[in-house]
């Protein structure tokens, strides 16, 4: 149990993340998010919104994985290993607050789901 709640946290998480890449990043909201300026916004939405495709592969993974059940143990290692890569990676490239957004709450996910609790 929980697991599964760990899982959709960090499903959730991704999704406010394909928001901000994809809809919000020229915005307000999302210059704020990522610390950046109206000028590097404009000229980088698109990198942005494919990012933000990326992360969206994330979410649907998790939700499958936890729409299979115990069937989708393996589903849910994989995207969760794979968030906490992209987490350690963007740490280490652009924002170490990534790390922490990231990162941690789906290693914690991992874990859980690993000791099954």
């Amino acid at each position: 149990m929980t697991a599964t709640i760990l899982i959709c946290v960090v499903a959730l998480i991704h999704a406010y993340i394909v928001l901000l890449e994809m809809l919000w990043w020229d915005t307000p909201r999302g210059r704020k998010a990522f610390g950046t300026t109206a000028e590097f916004s404009s000229q980088s939405k698109t990198l942005a919104a494919n990012q933000g495709l990326y992360n969206g592969f994330l979410v649907a993974g998790l939700v499958w994985g936890l729409w299979l059940g115990e069937a989708g143990f393996a589903l849910k290692t994989f995207f969760l290993t794979c968030v906490i890569v992209a987490g350690v990676y963007g740490a280490a490239t652009a924002s170490r607050k990534i790390l922490y957004i990231q990162a941690a709450p789906a290693a914690l996910a991992l874990l859980a789901l690993l000791i099954r609790i």
